[in-house]
């Protein structure tokens, strides 16, 4: 490992560091070092057992920002990784080891880009800061949300935010998200009457009256999406009832569900719209909703003319606008009006055993990174 490029000996010296969440496990402390010897300046922002902070270079706008995590999920099990999860190596031209892809290797190459970029062009033009955060792959209570409200509690606004999410699908840069759906889960509870299932006038079962809802639910057209979103969907997650015993009726049934929606349909319109179906079926039921995220769009602009521009500079192809996958931290950041794109390594293996990228990519990415900083602030 000694031959490594700089963006790969710190992806590896990151990777090797076991940060699952919400565990920072030294890794901010490794970038806070290399970002003060950029004339950064450092402010630590930890809520509960989460890690976060703002580092900012420059106090005139604009203000570019790099928003990323240091933590990961989980390996599994560790023995069937071909080699350790948190021991970095790089074999047949990847690189491997859990967040080599989400996202560790952005983090790498956001720092080797700034090193570069501000040694070319030490008076850059307004601001950068890095937003960094412990707390993405889990409960997204105390990390990027909150560091946001620390910013917009003064007033300090982000106008354009790269976020270092593995966007990519075949090669570096092909696809860059401009937007993500928003989220929205419901918990529902259809109660009934419990009892046995040989005296029926007895009982109420839930799941019966349930089912036609849930079918009316699943084949509704809830919009029929635009340019930038398909359609919005509905999936029903996980179904539990009964206590097991074939004789039983169940008094109650649970279920999960959850909505990925577009722009052309708000959250409190698909609550409503549920509701009302439940309703219209007569049943017996309790219904918490918690929201993820509301959808966000950064249409064509500087930001996104610039990652384009460079994407093609550095690597000879276009790159794709898409909306699709799921939520990120840039639902957090879009709110408050800057611009958000997210622009990262590919991301087939990510979340699995062997998670890898082609160790060339983070070099790659590195490059393309300094150049929108120079295209924006140079």
């Amino acid at each position: 490992m000694t031959s490594l490029t700089p963006t790969l000996q710190l992806a590896s010296n990151l990777i090797a560091r076991k940060s699952v969440t919400p565990d920072d496990a030294g890794c901010q402390e490794l970038l806070i070092e290399r970002l003060e010897q950029l004339g950064f300046s450092i402010e630590r922002l930890p809520f509960e057992d989460v890690s976060n902070f703002w580092a900012r270079r420059g106090t005139q706008g604009p203000l570019f920002c790099f928003a990323g995590h240091t933590d990961v999920v989980p390996s599994g099990p560790a023995e069937k990784w071909d080699h350790p999860p948190f021991e970095p190596q790089i074999h047949e031209g990847n690189l491997y080891g859990r967040g080599a892809a989400d996202m560790k290797g952005s983090l790498a190459a956001f720092i080797t880009a700034l090193e570069r970029f501000i040694n070319h062009h030490p008076d850059h033009r307004g601001s950068i800061a890095l937003l960094i955060t412990s707390d993405e792959e889990g409960d997204f209570i105390n990390g990027t949300t909150r560091v946001v409200d620390v910013l917009e509690a003064r007033n300090e606004k982000i106008d354009w935010c790269i976020v270092g999410e593995p966007s990519s699908s075949h090669h570096v840069g092909d696809t860059i998200k401009n937007g993500r759906r928003g989220s929205l889960t419901g918990k529902l509870r259809v109660h009934g009457i419990q009892g046995h299932v040989a005296y029926p006038h007895l009982v109420r079962n839930p799941i019966h009256q349930a089912a036609p809802a849930l079918a009316e639910l699943a084949a509704e057209i809830w919009d029929e999406g635009n340019e930038f979103f398909p359609p919005t969907s509905f999936q029903i997650a996980n179904i539990n009832a009964g206590t097991g015993a074939p004789n039983i009726v169940p008094g109650e049934l649970d279920i999960q569900f959850n909505f990925r929606f577009s722009t052309e349909v708000t959250e409190q319109q698909l609550r409503q719209r549920t509701e009302a179906i439940l309703q219209s079926h007569a049943l017996d039921y309790a219904l918490d909703w918690t929201l993820s995220g509301n959808p966000f769009l950064t249409a064509e602009g500087p930001l996104v003319d610039a990652c384009r521009s460079s994407i093609q500079a550095i690597t000879g192809h276009r790159s794709e606008l898409s909306t699709s996958g799921g939520t990120s931290d840039g639902r957090f950041i879009a709110p408050t009006g800057a611009q958000v794109v997210e622009l990262g390594p590919c991301n087939a293996t990510i979340h699995k055993v062997n998670e890898h990228v082609k160790a060339a990519d983070l070099d790659t990415l590195s490059d393309i990174y300094e150049n929108i900083l120079a295209r924006l602030l140079g």
